[in-house]
């Protein structure tokens, strides 16, 4: 891959990050108007209610970035509930969106030329190349933010705009040209 499409290509990343953590922010400043009881109520969807889905996005964030970084993860259960009040829930979210955006402002053009390798949660052995497994991990992303906004419209609470264009509005110079 030549140098100027690599640095395209990380510049694409950087700009689905700053997207990412600009999506958040916006879907838990809605979670946060809801009460524990509506955050945790069972709705139709893969895990259940709002709190379980904006769980499991905060555990796979940290499994990709470990596969991303080498590391070995066993163990992992998707379905985790990795914290019990939703406020401790908000900061890690802050924290992690900012190990993803620092993950793609340090990105160097090398690792897009990788193969990443990992053993998924069945043990089996997976390899793909660097840049199909982040363009899955903003889009794995997005999709279940969906399904978080969906929820919040079975709500009273009125689901945040999350159209990408609309929120990297103020960043037009770095990212829409």
């Amino acid at each position: 891959m030549q140098t100027n499409q690599c640095i395209t290509l990380i510049k694409h990343f950087q700009m689905l990050a700053r997207y990412n953590t600009l999506a958040n922010l916006r879907i838990y400043q809605a979670c946060s108007q809801l009460s524990r009881a509506e955050l945790t109520r069972f709705r139709p969807s893969f895990f259940g209610s709002i709190y379980a889905t904006l769980n499991h996005i905060l555990v796979c964030d940290r499994l990709w970035l470990a596969r991303f970084a080498s590391n070995t993860v066993k163990n992992y259960d998707l379905n985790a509930i990795l914290y019990e009040t939703f406020s401790e829930l908000e900061k890690a979210r802050i924290v992690e969106d900012g190990h993803i955006e620092s993950f793609t402002q340090n990105m160097a053009e090398e690792f897009l030329q990788e193969t990443i390798k990992y053993y998924d949660r069945d043990g089996k052995f997976q390899e793909y190349s660097a840049i199909l497994l982040l363009e899955h991990f903003f889009h794995y992303q997005t999709h279940h933010r969906g399904q978080v906004h969906d929820m919040i419209t079975q709500t009273e609470i009125i689901p945040p705009v999350l159209d990408l264009h609309r929120l990297l509005r103020p960043y037009a110079g770095m990212y829409l040209n």
